[in-house]
């Protein structure tokens, strides 16, 4: 994956926990020259993804007991007669005819409160700045926490309903001054550090949970 980086100052080159590299191409970079990058690096590559094959396999079932990230808290999941619960959600899963893993179940009540609430609080907050947005969508990426198209369309992951609010805002408006400038130049996190002061701790926090995108 090659992923174009104005604030960057060199080609760097990471390889993620699912075996994909990501390939940062700076300021006048040129995709031709980060390939060429890459073929230097490939021992380096090689070495990492045997890193991970050798890892033991994580255990991303989820069972009565379990903690995941919900608006910004670790809840646990906890059975009550014919449903599950975490924090103020309950869902009808009959645990004891064989679901095991409650993770499916769980994910596809996120992506429903994603879907119902995140495109409204885009909306909302584009009239606020007085920024006219055409359509929002929400995804399952697997790489990014969102983006935004020319023609006016929002993208945002339906993991930020597992993110605290500021968070969530703070992507919702990361996006959002794409539409003043279509690129990450300094005017752009200028755009950014006006209508979101703080940012950085929002950045912080989603650097801390990045595990929440596997």
């Amino acid at each position: 994956m090659f992923v174009a980086n104005h604030r960057a100052r060199r080609y760097t080159l990471r390889v993620r926990a699912d075996g994909t590299a990501r390939v940062t191409i700076p300021r006048r970079g040129t995709l031709r020259s980060a390939r060429e990058f890459v073929e230097r690096n490939i021992p380096w590559i090689e070495l990492q993804l045997e890193r991970i094959a050798a890892r033991p396999k994580e255990d991303r079932t989820w069972r009565i007991g379990s903690q995941l990230m919900f608006r910004g808290d670790t809840v646990t999941i906890h059975q009550d007669g014919d449903a599950i619960t975490f924090a103020d959600q309950a869902i009808e899963v009959r645990v004891d005819e064989g679901q095991v893993d409650l993770r499916p179940s769980i994910e596809h009540r996120l992506r429903t409160l994603a879907a119902r609430e995140l495109p409204s609080r885009v909306f909302q907050l584009a009239q606020h700045h007085d920024l006219t947005v055409q359509r929002v969508t929400v995804r399952n990426q697997k790489s990014r926490w969102g983006s935004c198209s020319r023609r006016g369309t929002i993208s945002l992951n339906w993991r930020l309903v597992q993110s605290p609010p500021f968070v969530s805002d703070y992507i919702i408006l990361h996006e959002l001054m794409h539409l003043r400038q279509m690129n990450h130049s300094p005017k752009f996190w200028h755009e950014v550090e006006t209508v979101c002061p703080g940012f950085r701790v929002a950045e912080r926090w989603l650097k801390t949970h990045r595990e929440l995108l596997r």
